[in-house]
């Protein structure tokens, strides 16, 4: 069956004077060279690798997007996330104190905030008790004036897909836009609308690269649909709405595709079940989605339990249809854990004492910009991502031999050296050290270790208060790879100054790179002795207590 819409869509539902405008035209635009000496665009002539304005059209990254999805290149918007193809679709077809909106309740928030941006009506439809999509409902609030239906499938915060038929039958009925929102597709297992394009001209689909890919921080969405409604995208976005660094780096994700998402469907999976057998949960509902949906018996005291205990979820108590309610993001393995645990501890007198084994260190200079997020507890799993291949091997070194699972992530001056970016990061881990064995309060405070590889090393540490340092390595070369040894002993004396403890570092060997290796092998399992819990609720001094 055809949609009953009009012979000369889109252009039968874009404003008057959006079909008038004449679209910004950039320097390239007008020239339409690709080579050559630029004078034209008031850019500042010496290289920075971004002294030049982006490509305002996105084309190498449409065009492997493309590949990916099986779709004219054409037929598709990139833009900052997709919130901002919301926005422009609203801006496109919709007259501003005249026309409406259509959407469903509970679900994504954006569209009404967009429409109230726009100064367009918002009209909702709610869904059915399981949250499935009604509709009749939907298509009776449709008006001469109604533009655009939002649908957002799986739903947020909802977690389920809408009924792929039941969609399709408003999209078959309704003569303005249907944009379905598939920013969490990708979990669904789902082949989604994108195939559904060409049949239908008045379908819009929005996906992202936040979610599944990892990539949050880019701000990189799009929207995909006919060649006509993305020509009008296209016209009325700002010249250049996504940089060089985002556009480059989805391209880079595109290619390689997401290496998580088979974990997080399986965490959710897991997670779900966990719920479904502790007695505080009430329902855990179907999720297509990287979250859970679940009613508590106490969602207030729930949300202040987890939050009081370090775990941020999102309270969706208020919102129609959830009362009760608490969404939760599927975490990593340790981080679910956790979660579960606090739950399933909810009431009992001891979970005032948990411990908090997370700790978030950010720090900013003019060098180097670091996160870092340690997990005392999370059993040694690193995310690490510092520039520096072997500094990275070296820190995962610390990370599965202390039981700490570290969460790096480090922007630094690597076009001058590795120095600030070592001196950094010791800095840092020095400082969640410092955070987490202070606020811990009972813990052995001495740890010394002498692992053997066909490297010898001995770590001593004291985690008593001040920092102190001894370093008696020597290495036989300059370098392991591009790495100087010197900042072996940077590194250390930095995160012992960082965290204000002593530390005695001894090690020999015949290879320089298994000598490293033992060296932070060493530490990690000092560490680990140092910060297991101790047999009091102080830590053991010759003066007393600390």
């Amino acid at each position: 069956m055809t949609t009953p819409i009009s012979e000369n869509f889109p252009e039968s539902i874009v404003r008057e004077n959006i079909k008038r405008l004449t679209p910004y035209s950039t320097a390239r635009d007008e020239s339409n060279v690709g080579y050559g000496t630029y004078l034209d665009a008031n850019e500042n002539p010496y290289n920075t690798g971004y002294n030049r304005y982006p490509d305002p059209h996105h084309k190498i990254l449409k065009r492997e997007l493309a590949l990916i999805k099986g779709v004219n290149e054409d037929m598709i918007f990139a833009g900052n996330g997709s919130d901002e193809a919301i926005d422009l679709v609203i801006r496109v077809f919709c007259e501003p104190g005249r026309d409406n909106i259509l959407s469903i309740s509970p679900t994504y928030g954006m569209y009404k905030v967009a429409a109230s941006i726009n100064d367009i009506e918002y009209r909702e439809a709610p869904l059915k008790d399981d949250f499935s999509l009604d509709s009749q409902a939907l298509l009776k609030l449709i008006d001469k004036n109604t533009k655009v239906i939002f649908l957002c499938s799986p739903n947020n915060p909802t977690g389920n897909l809408l009924d792929k038929e039941t969609v399709l039958s408003v999209v078959k009925e309704f003569k303005g836009l249907v944009v379905v929102d598939e920013a969490y597709g990708d979990f669904s297992g789902d082949s989604g609308y994108i195939p559904l394009l060409k049949e239908y001209p008045n379908l819009v689909v929005l996906q992202t690269m936040s979610k599944s890919m990892g990539m949050a921080a880019l701000r990189v969405g799009f929207a995909f649909g006919d060649s006509k409604v993305i020509s009008y995208l296209n016209r009325v976005k700002y010249p250049y709405n996504l940089n060089r660094v985002s556009q480059e780096m989805a391209i880079r994700r595109i290619k390689e595709g997401s290496k998580t998402l088979a974990e997080i469907i399986s965490e959710r999976e897991r997670v779900k079940l966990g719920l479904t057998e502790l007695s505080e949960v009430l329902k855990v509902y179907d999720s297509s989605a990287n979250f859970l949906l679940v009613k508590f018996k106490e969602a207030s005291g729930m949300y202040n339990l987890l939050l009081n205990n370090g775990v941020i979820v999102r309270d969706r108590s208020k919102t129609n249809g959830c009362e009760g309610c608490l969404r939760i993001s599927i975490g990593k393995p340790a981080e679910n854990d956790r979660l579960l645990m606090l739950i399933s501890n909810f009431g009992k007198e001891t979970l005032a004492a948990t411990e908090n084994p997370f700790v978030e260190v950010t720090r900013i200079t003019r060098e180097t910009a670091i996160t870092l997020k340690a997990d005392f507890t999370g059993g040694g799993l690193s995310y690490l991502n510092t520039g520096i291949g072997f500094f990275d091997h070296m820190l995962d070194q610390i990370s599965t031999h202390g039981g700490i699972s570290l969460d790096v992530d480090v922007s630094g001056d690597l076009w001058v050296d590795v120095h600030h970016t070592v001196e950094d990061v010791a800095i840092v881990l020095g400082d969640a050290l410092n955070r987490y064995f202070t606020s811990a309060g009972n813990y052995e405070r001495y740890g010394f270790s002498l692992p053997m590889d066909e490297s010898e090393a001995t770590v001593l540490i004291d985690l008593g208060g001040r920092a102190g340092f001894s370093w008696k390595v020597d290495f036989r070369g300059e370098k392991i790879g591009e790495f100087p040894c010197e900042m072996f002993s940077h590194f250390f004396s930095t995160l012992a100054s960082a965290g204000k403890f002593t530390l005695n570092v001894k090690a020999e060997g015949e290879n320089d790179h298994h000598k490293a290796e033992a060296v932070f092998k060493a530490f990690a399992r000092a560490l680990k002795m140092a910060l297991a819990s101790g047999n009091s609720q102080s830590v053991p001094s010759s003066k007393g207590i600390i």
